[in-house]
Protein backbone atom coordinates (compact mmCIF):
# COMPACT_ATOMS: atom_id res chain seq x y z
CA UNK A 1 0.00 0.00 0.00
CA UNK A 2 1.20 3.20 -1.00
CA UNK A 3 2.61 6.08 1.51
CA UNK A 4 -0.03 9.40 1.38
CA UNK A 5 2.22 10.66 4.78
CA UNK A 6 5.86 9.45 5.10
CA UNK A 7 7.11 10.85 8.85
CA UNK A 8 11.30 10.63 8.81
CA UNK A 9 13.37 10.96 11.81
CA UNK A 10 10.93 13.92 13.53
CA UNK A 11 12.42 15.87 16.32
CA UNK A 12 11.01 18.79 18.41
CA UNK A 13 12.56 20.64 21.09
CA UNK A 14 10.44 23.40 23.10
CA UNK A 15 12.51 25.29 26.41
CA UNK A 16 13.38 22.53 27.83
CA UNK A 17 10.88 20.03 26.62
CA UNK A 18 12.01 17.54 24.11
CA UNK A 19 8.21 16.94 21.95
CA UNK A 20 9.46 14.38 19.54
CA UNK A 21 12.32 12.46 19.33
CA UNK A 22 13.62 10.92 16.48
CA UNK A 23 10.48 9.66 15.56
CA UNK A 24 9.36 8.00 12.19
CA UNK A 25 6.36 6.07 10.79
CA UNK A 26 4.05 5.65 7.56
CA UNK A 27 0.60 6.32 6.87
CA UNK A 28 -0.56 4.13 4.21
CA UNK A 29 -2.82 5.77 1.66
CA UNK A 30 -6.52 5.09 1.84
CA UNK A 31 -6.14 4.06 5.66
CA UNK A 32 -7.80 5.32 9.24
CA UNK A 33 -4.64 5.55 10.65
CA UNK A 34 -4.27 5.27 14.78
CA UNK A 35 -1.90 8.31 16.33
CA UNK A 36 -2.08 6.92 19.85
CA UNK A 37 0.00 7.34 23.17
CA UNK A 38 -0.82 8.99 27.05
CA UNK A 39 -0.91 12.55 27.81
CA UNK A 40 1.87 14.16 27.02
CA UNK A 41 3.38 11.71 24.83
CA UNK A 42 4.05 14.17 21.45
CA UNK A 43 0.96 13.29 19.55
CA UNK A 44 -0.44 17.14 19.27
CA UNK A 45 2.93 18.23 18.51
CA UNK A 46 3.19 15.90 15.93
CA UNK A 47 0.03 16.87 14.58
CA UNK A 48 0.36 20.80 14.83
CA UNK A 49 3.53 19.54 12.50
CA UNK A 50 1.43 18.03 9.80
CA UNK A 51 -0.53 20.88 10.05
CA UNK A 52 2.45 23.38 9.52
CA UNK A 53 1.41 25.06 12.89
CA UNK A 54 4.81 24.64 13.36
CA UNK A 55 7.89 23.43 12.34
CA UNK A 56 10.23 20.53 12.96
CA UNK A 57 13.85 21.14 14.56
CA UNK A 58 15.02 18.21 11.79
CA UNK A 59 13.89 15.42 9.91
CA UNK A 60 11.17 15.41 7.04
CA UNK A 61 7.48 15.48 6.58
CA UNK A 62 6.68 14.09 3.04
CA UNK A 63 3.33 14.10 1.63
CA UNK A 64 2.71 11.84 -1.61
CA UNK A 65 6.66 11.25 -1.39
CA UNK A 66 7.75 14.90 -1.61
CA UNK A 67 8.12 17.41 1.05
CA UNK A 68 5.39 18.85 2.97
CA UNK A 69 4.57 22.58 1.74
CA UNK A 70 1.83 24.90 2.53
CA UNK A 71 -0.12 24.43 -0.54
CA UNK A 72 -1.00 21.03 0.60
CA UNK A 73 -3.12 22.15 3.55
CA UNK A 74 -5.95 22.46 1.26
CA UNK A 75 -5.97 18.54 0.73
CA UNK A 76 -5.60 18.22 5.29
CA UNK A 77 -8.91 18.40 6.99
CA UNK A 78 -8.39 18.90 10.65
CA UNK A 79 -10.36 18.18 13.75
CA UNK A 80 -8.94 19.80 17.01
CA UNK A 81 -9.65 18.24 20.37
CA UNK A 82 -10.22 21.78 21.29
CA UNK A 83 -13.27 23.39 19.91
CA UNK A 84 -13.35 26.62 18.28
CA UNK A 85 -16.58 28.03 17.26
CA UNK A 86 -17.87 31.47 17.06
CA UNK A 87 -20.71 31.54 20.03
CA UNK A 88 -22.37 34.61 18.80
CA UNK A 89 -22.39 33.37 14.95
CA UNK A 90 -25.30 31.80 13.85
CA UNK A 91 -24.80 27.99 13.15
CA UNK A 92 -25.31 28.26 9.08
CA UNK A 93 -23.77 31.39 8.72
CA UNK A 94 -20.95 30.27 10.68
CA UNK A 95 -20.71 26.91 8.73
CA UNK A 96 -20.81 28.74 5.54
CA UNK A 97 -18.49 31.16 6.32
CA UNK A 98 -16.08 28.01 6.99
CA UNK A 99 -16.70 26.52 3.95
CA UNK A 100 -15.86 29.66 1.77
CA UNK A 101 -12.39 29.76 3.92
CA UNK A 102 -12.09 26.07 2.82
CA UNK A 103 -12.67 26.87 -1.68
CA UNK A 104 -15.95 26.71 -1.96
CA UNK A 105 -18.19 28.29 -3.62
CA UNK A 106 -21.38 29.97 -2.29
CA UNK A 107 -23.71 27.29 -3.80
CA UNK A 108 -21.58 24.38 -3.57
CA UNK A 109 -20.94 25.38 0.35
CA UNK A 110 -24.84 25.59 0.70
CA UNK A 111 -25.75 22.76 -1.28
CA UNK A 112 -22.97 20.72 0.71
CA UNK A 113 -23.99 21.46 4.37
CA UNK A 114 -28.00 21.43 3.30
CA UNK A 115 -26.83 17.49 3.01
CA UNK A 116 -24.88 17.32 5.71
CA UNK A 117 -26.68 18.72 8.15
CA UNK A 118 -30.16 16.44 7.03
CA UNK A 119 -28.19 13.70 7.61
CA UNK A 120 -26.93 14.09 11.36
CA UNK A 121 -30.68 15.48 11.81
CA UNK A 122 -29.80 19.12 13.05
CA UNK A 123 -31.03 21.31 10.09
CA UNK A 124 -33.68 22.90 12.63
CA UNK A 125 -30.59 24.43 14.00
CA UNK A 126 -29.40 26.21 11.17
CA UNK A 127 -30.45 29.73 12.45
CA UNK A 128 -29.63 28.80 16.10
CA UNK A 129 -26.81 30.60 17.47
CA UNK A 130 -23.87 28.46 18.66
CA UNK A 131 -23.88 29.48 21.91
CA UNK A 132 -27.35 27.31 22.08
CA UNK A 133 -26.23 24.17 21.16
CA UNK A 134 -25.16 21.17 23.16
CA UNK A 135 -21.44 20.31 23.02
CA UNK A 136 -22.04 16.85 20.91
CA UNK A 137 -24.21 19.45 18.36
CA UNK A 138 -20.99 22.00 18.05
CA UNK A 139 -19.12 19.22 17.83
CA UNK A 140 -21.40 17.95 14.69
CA UNK A 141 -20.84 21.18 12.91
CA UNK A 142 -16.98 21.20 13.51
CA UNK A 143 -16.76 17.48 11.77
CA UNK A 144 -19.08 18.28 8.70
CA UNK A 145 -17.08 21.69 8.13
CA UNK A 146 -13.83 19.61 8.58
CA UNK A 147 -14.61 16.82 6.05
CA UNK A 148 -16.83 19.56 3.33
CA UNK A 149 -14.09 20.15 1.11
CA UNK A 150 -13.41 15.93 0.56
CA UNK A 151 -9.70 16.49 1.66
CA UNK A 152 -7.46 14.15 0.71
CA UNK A 153 -6.07 13.66 4.75
CA UNK A 154 -8.60 14.12 7.76
CA UNK A 155 -6.94 14.41 10.95
CA UNK A 156 -9.44 13.92 13.90
CA UNK A 157 -8.49 14.09 17.57
CA UNK A 158 -10.61 12.89 19.90
CA UNK A 159 -13.73 13.13 17.50
CA UNK A 160 -16.47 10.83 19.83
CA UNK A 161 -15.57 13.33 22.70
CA UNK A 162 -19.21 14.81 23.63
CA UNK A 163 -21.06 12.43 22.27
CA UNK A 164 -23.71 9.71 23.00
CA UNK A 165 -23.44 6.35 21.94
CA UNK A 166 -25.90 6.90 19.07
CA UNK A 167 -24.29 10.00 18.07
CA UNK A 168 -20.55 7.91 18.35
CA UNK A 169 -21.81 5.45 16.25
CA UNK A 170 -23.25 7.94 13.36
CA UNK A 171 -19.66 9.41 13.51
CA UNK A 172 -17.65 6.49 13.49
CA UNK A 173 -20.22 5.21 9.71
CA UNK A 174 -19.51 8.44 8.44
CA UNK A 175 -15.41 7.70 9.03
CA UNK A 176 -16.00 4.08 7.79
CA UNK A 177 -17.72 6.12 4.73
CA UNK A 178 -15.12 8.47 4.12
CA UNK A 179 -12.11 5.86 4.19
CA UNK A 180 -14.07 3.93 1.59
CA UNK A 181 -14.54 6.81 -0.37
CA UNK A 182 -10.78 7.24 -0.43
CA UNK A 183 -9.76 9.48 2.20
CA UNK A 184 -6.80 8.69 4.52
CA UNK A 185 -7.30 9.77 8.41
CA UNK A 186 -5.15 10.02 10.82
CA UNK A 187 -7.16 9.41 13.97
CA UNK A 188 -5.83 10.26 17.97
CA UNK A 189 -7.91 9.02 20.88
CA UNK A 190 -7.35 7.24 24.14
CA UNK A 191 -10.54 4.77 23.22
CA UNK A 192 -9.05 1.45 22.46
CA UNK A 193 -11.95 -0.07 21.70
CA UNK A 194 -12.52 2.70 19.12
CA UNK A 195 -8.96 1.78 17.50
CA UNK A 196 -9.90 -1.78 17.62
CA UNK A 197 -12.93 -0.90 15.53
CA UNK A 198 -11.72 1.29 12.93
CA UNK A 199 -8.47 1.63 12.87
CA UNK A 200 -6.40 -0.29 9.79
CA UNK A 201 -2.63 0.45 11.15
CA UNK A 202 -1.18 2.56 14.96
CA UNK A 203 1.76 3.86 15.92
CA UNK A 204 2.36 4.32 19.83
CA UNK A 205 4.37 6.95 20.80
CA UNK A 206 5.56 7.26 24.60
CA UNK A 207 8.07 9.89 26.21
CA UNK A 208 8.23 11.77 23.10
CA UNK A 209 9.81 8.55 21.11
CA UNK A 210 7.80 6.09 19.03
CA UNK A 211 7.61 2.62 20.87
CA UNK A 212 5.49 0.82 18.54
CA UNK A 213 3.64 0.81 14.45
CA UNK A 214 1.80 -1.54 11.84
CA UNK A 215 -1.02 -2.86 11.24
CA UNK A 216 -3.85 -3.59 14.21
CA UNK A 217 -3.98 -7.71 13.17
CA UNK A 218 -0.30 -7.97 13.11
CA UNK A 219 0.39 -6.20 16.44
CA UNK A 220 -2.45 -8.15 18.05
CA UNK A 221 -1.03 -11.33 17.08
CA UNK A 222 2.35 -10.48 17.76
CA UNK A 223 1.41 -9.92 21.61
CA UNK A 224 -1.04 -12.83 21.69
CA UNK A 225 -0.45 -15.44 24.06
CA UNK A 226 -1.76 -19.21 22.29
CA UNK A 227 -4.56 -18.48 25.31
CA UNK A 228 -7.71 -20.32 24.19
CA UNK A 229 -11.18 -20.15 25.44
CA UNK A 230 -13.60 -23.29 25.06
CA UNK A 231 -16.80 -23.81 25.65
CA UNK A 232 -18.24 -27.42 26.41
CA UNK A 233 -20.67 -29.71 28.31
CA UNK A 234 -20.70 -33.63 29.98
CA UNK A 235 -17.07 -33.03 30.98
CA UNK A 236 -16.06 -36.27 31.78
CA UNK A 237 -12.78 -36.63 34.13
CA UNK A 238 -10.47 -33.42 35.28
CA UNK A 239 -9.38 -31.03 32.75
CA UNK A 240 -5.93 -30.60 34.42
CA UNK A 241 -5.13 -34.23 34.35
CA UNK A 242 -6.51 -34.33 30.39
CA UNK A 243 -4.28 -31.69 29.64
CA UNK A 244 -1.61 -33.68 30.92
CA UNK A 245 1.63 -31.11 31.08
CA UNK A 246 0.97 -30.08 27.47
CA UNK A 247 -1.63 -27.44 28.42
CA UNK A 248 -2.12 -24.85 30.90
CA UNK A 249 -5.10 -23.90 32.42
CA UNK A 250 -5.91 -20.45 33.36
CA UNK A 251 -9.46 -20.35 34.31
CA UNK A 252 -12.64 -22.38 34.59
CA UNK A 253 -16.56 -21.10 35.12
CA UNK A 254 -19.99 -21.29 33.38
CA UNK A 255 -21.79 -19.29 30.96
CA UNK A 256 -25.19 -19.15 29.91
CA UNK A 257 -25.77 -23.75 29.28
CA UNK A 258 -21.98 -24.42 28.96
CA UNK A 259 -18.72 -24.21 31.52
CA UNK A 260 -15.91 -22.86 29.71
CA UNK A 261 -12.02 -23.13 30.39
CA UNK A 262 -9.07 -21.15 29.12
CA UNK A 263 -6.08 -22.95 28.50
CA UNK A 264 -2.85 -21.77 27.51
CA UNK A 265 -0.85 -24.39 24.79
CA UNK A 266 2.65 -24.85 24.49
CA UNK A 267 4.21 -23.14 21.53
CA UNK A 268 4.90 -26.66 19.18
CA UNK A 269 1.06 -27.35 19.41
CA UNK A 270 -2.03 -25.95 18.02
CA UNK A 271 -5.70 -25.37 18.32
CA UNK A 272 -6.42 -28.97 16.45
CA UNK A 273 -4.17 -30.44 18.89
CA UNK A 274 -6.11 -29.34 22.18
CA UNK A 275 -9.17 -30.28 20.32
CA UNK A 276 -7.71 -33.64 20.15
CA UNK A 277 -6.99 -34.06 23.63
CA UNK A 278 -10.38 -32.17 25.11
CA UNK A 279 -12.52 -33.95 22.97
CA UNK A 280 -12.85 -37.49 23.85
CA UNK A 281 -13.34 -36.32 27.57
CA UNK A 282 -16.48 -33.68 26.35
CA UNK A 283 -18.63 -32.24 24.19
CA UNK A 284 -17.59 -29.08 22.57
CA UNK A 285 -19.42 -26.65 21.76
CA UNK A 286 -16.36 -23.75 20.50
CA UNK A 287 -13.25 -22.87 20.80
CA UNK A 288 -11.87 -19.52 20.43
CA UNK A 289 -8.00 -17.60 20.57
CA UNK A 290 -8.05 -14.98 22.93
CA UNK A 291 -6.27 -11.95 21.64
CA UNK A 292 -5.05 -9.52 23.82
CA UNK A 293 -7.02 -6.06 23.36
CA UNK A 294 -5.51 -2.82 21.79
CA UNK A 295 -6.00 -1.77 25.57
CA UNK A 296 -4.35 -4.30 27.18
CA UNK A 297 -0.93 -3.93 24.33
CA UNK A 298 -1.17 -0.21 24.86
CA UNK A 299 -1.17 -0.40 28.67
CA UNK A 300 2.14 -3.23 28.43
CA UNK A 301 4.09 -0.98 25.94
CA UNK A 302 4.19 1.52 27.77
CA UNK A 303 4.96 0.20 31.00
CA UNK A 304 7.70 -1.87 29.66
CA UNK A 305 8.67 1.44 27.93
CA UNK A 306 8.84 2.87 31.49
CA UNK A 307 10.77 0.38 32.74
CA UNK A 308 13.16 0.48 30.01
CA UNK A 309 13.44 4.42 31.06
CA UNK A 310 13.98 3.65 34.51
Amino acid sequence: MKPIFDIRNINKQFANHKALDDVSFVVPENSIFGLLGPNGAGKTTLIRLINQITAPDSGELLFHSRPLNRKDIENIGYLPEERGLYKKMKVGEQAMYLARLKGLSKHDAQQKLRTWFDKFDISAWWDKKVEELSKGMQQKIQFIVTVLHEPELLIFDEPFSGFDPINVNLLKDEILKLRNQGATIIFSTHNMASVEELCDHIALIDNSRKILDGKVKDIRDKYKDNVYEVAFRNLKGDIEGILNGDCSLLKTGKKEDYQFASIRIKNHLGPNELIGKLLPHMEIHSINEILPTMNDIFISSVEENKNRLT
